[in-house]
């Protein structure tokens, strides 16, 4: 017998858009691992403890995810995320990793659970609200309607990308590259909305292109929409 890893996602950063499974899981888990050098300053843990006081008495396991674009130091830290984890698996102690949004879009976790199960442990997925469904329904703004495409795209790893493909837009991880992302905006003549924190206290909304400000934090999403006949 070992324990089993769940990657749980807290959904964009209002407590109240957390799932009752990723609450219950976290009530009976003692083991709550986090995304972060610093367990209670990570985004993850401040959200989830307003959902669920308990979180501040369990064993927090900080799990340091440094930002690179370097492939081989990005595989050394998903290694050494593993071992960690695997320290308590191998106790036959169960592991929730908490994750921002939900775990299957653009989440680091998944690199850690593929090392997990491909050494024998049982993993699990538990969804979380996506913050782009999140920032569509803060703006009012559908997604999709009728027979509509919906492309989600990382903009910061795709800054040659046209937004030529019909349907509507959603661009994650715009980053320190916002002013190169604008301009793809702009050529593109879309309808844009974009939310900056989203149910986090500095949330901030913007309308159009020009609202957007260059220096937007790293929680930023952008809606692009066809426009409107």
């Amino acid at each position: 017998m070992t324990g089993i890893l769940y990657g749980v996602g807290v959904g964009p950063g209002d407590p109240e858009l957390m799932t009752l499974k990723a609450a219950r899981l976290i009530r009976e888990t003692e083991v709550i691992a986090l995304p972060g050098t610093a367990a209670e300053e990570t985004v993850a843990y401040q959200i989830a403890v307003q959902a669920v006081p308990e979180l501040s008495k369990k064993t927090l396991v900080p799990v340091a995810m440094p930002m690179t674009h370097d492939k081989e130091e990005m595989s050394r830290n998903h290694d050494k995320a593993a071992d960690l984890l695997e320290i308590f698996l191998a106790k036959e102690e169960n592991v929730v990793f908490l994750t921002l949004g939900d775990p299957t879009i653009y989440s680091t976790y998944l690199y850690v659970q593929k090392r997990i199960a491909d050494r024998g442990y049982e993993t699990c997925l538990v969804s979380g609200i996506t913050s782009f469904c999140a920032a569509a329904a803060r703006t009012g703004t559908p997604l999709v309607e009728w027979n509509e495409q919906l492309h989600i795209i990382p903009a910061v790893h795709r800054l040659d990308h046209s937004l030529d493909l019909p349907g509507n837009y959603v661009l994650m991880k715009s980053g320190k590259k916002m002013g190169q992302v604008k301009e793809i905006l702009r050529k593109s003549q879309k309808e844009v909305v974009m939310v900056e924190n989203c149910g986090m206290k500095e949330e901030h909304i913007y309308r159009n292109v020009d609202e957007i400000p260059d220096d937007a934090g790293y929680y930023s999403l952008i809606i692009a929409k066809e426009p409107r006949i």
